[in-house]
């Protein structure tokens, strides 16, 4: 099953991976070194930080950097520079972020207040960090769309690098204000597209501005299933410090158990930009039995790393947080028990979120996000303990949002779904899920 996606993923595709496993390792050293380093509420405030800049920022751009891809791909296979495409995804880049920024700073003081502790620098820093990832998608679509994935990687492999370099510095120097693990953030993901500029530089060349229209078709779409699905996975941290400012504990521990039960995740991002093209191709010919085959063994292979990475998590999550993040014992193996189910619930979505995508069936990913987030909502509001409350929310909403997709896909015939016109093949960009 695994070679047979594997053998669907572009050229290239290997340095992806790789660059995707170095920033994935980033992020547990990132964490390991705060956690040792910070205390509880400093950590509860990174914890915050880190995952709002990951559910805005891949939310927002992440659909950006598709996009661009897309429409990249598209010129490049008829000899066409890339410069037009960049022009406009940097233009929209820009003002998603400009609306982003202009909000936080109207609220920056009740930010402050409600979710750092008062501490109005750790805003400044979301600003920023959200600035870097903006810069990085919208680079990493012109890269994808050309094809060059080895530099694709390398920016992925120089951003999760640094990381680890920066936040080693850190911990051996003994800081311990979160202001400089959150800038960490700030200054690898830029690092990473400077350092990844030449080949984009060299293949920008000229022409004619390109119109709006091809960008902003669907876009909307995208970027609504986009942040619904990255609040899914990433809120509860957030709700902890909302529902129960005085709870620092939960917050940082919370963030430390996620980070553990969603590595089945970023094993599935390295097979996510082969799936797509395989469901896309077949649904375009037609191919019902090909179709529903590659989707079942999609779901089988993200089960079982679901079910392999529930098991370790269930078993030795209590321990490892507080020995690898020096997290506070609050969550025991009924915590990650709930956390592991909402993973595995989550890795079908993704799945499913791709056959309705291969379909061209972006309103109903959305509606199924969206259903998602709803009864997430609901289960957040259960007159139980806080931590039990968001881990019920982050397992309910994705548990419905799965079963939503299934209903939208059986309920439609694949003939009578074909799209008209499907992206190439090559535009798909290989996505990081779940908050690196």
């Amino acid at each position: 099953m695994i070679r047979r996606l594997l053998s669907l993923v572009p050229p290239g595709t290997v340095a992806v991976g790789a660059g995707l496993a170095l920033l994935g390792l980033a992020s547990y050293v990132h964490l390991a070194v705060a956690g040792h380093s910070l205390t509880e509420a400093d950590y509860s405030a990174l914890s915050v930080l880190w995952s709002i800049v990951f559910t805005l920022g891949i939310g927002l751009f992440m659909p950006v950097e598709q996009e661009v891809a897309r429409l990249v791909a598209a010129r490049h296979s008829q000899g066409l520079p890339p410069g037009p495409v960049l022009a406009r995804g940097a233009v929209l880049a820009a003002g998603l972020l400009a609306a982003m920024v202009a909000l936080i700073i109207a609220f920056r003081g009740t930010l402050a207040d409600r979710l750092f502790d008062g501490d109005g620098t750790m805003v400044t820093v979301l600003i920023g960090a959200l600035a870097g990832l903006a810069i990085a998608h919208t680079t990493r679509g012109v890269l994808s769309g050309l094809q060059l994935f080895p530099w694709y990687g390398t920016q992925l492999g120089i951003d999760g690098g640094l990381r680890i370099v920066l936040v080693a510095v850190l911990g051996l120097t003994g800081v311990t204000n979160p202001v400089w693990f959150g800038a960490v953030l700030v200054v690898a993901p830029i690092a990473g597209v400077v350092l990844t500029a030449p080949p984009v530089l060299r293949a920008i060349g000229g022409g004619t501005p390109m119109a709006w229209a091809p960008l902003l078709r669907g876009l909307g779409l995208l970027i609504v299933s986009s942040l619904l699905a990255q609040v899914v996975v990433n809120i509860g941290v957030i709700n902890v410090k909302v529902l129960d400012p005085s709870d620092v504990a939960t917050a940082g521990a919370l963030l430390s158990a996620l980070v553990l039960v969603r590595i089945p995740l970023f094993v599935f991002a390295s097979l996510q930009a082969s799936l797509l093209p395989g469901l896309a191709t077949t649904a375009t010919t037609g191919d019902l039995a090909g179709f529903h085959s590659l989707l079942r063994r999609a779901l089988g292979i993200v089960t079982a790393l679901g079910l392999t990475g529930a098991v370790g998590a269930v078993l030795l999550g209590p321990w490892l947080v507080q020995t690898l993040f020096d997290a506070p014992g609050v969550l025991g193996h009924g915590d990650f028990a709930w956390l592991a189910v909402a993973t595995l619930a989550y890795l079908w979505a993704m799945v499913l979120g791709q056959a309705l995508l291969a379909l061209d069936r972006h309103r109903a990913q959305a509606l199924a996000w969206a259903v998602g987030v709803a009864a997430l909502v609901l289960a957040t509001l259960a007159p139980v303990a806080t931590a039990l409350r968001v881990e019920l929310g982050y397992a309910i909403g994705s548990v419905v949002v799965a079963a939503t997709m299934a209903v939208l896909l059986r309920n439609r015939t694949l003939r009578s779904a074909v799209p008209t016109q499907t992206p190439p093949l090559e535009a798909v960009t290989p996505g990081v899920t779940g908050g690196l």
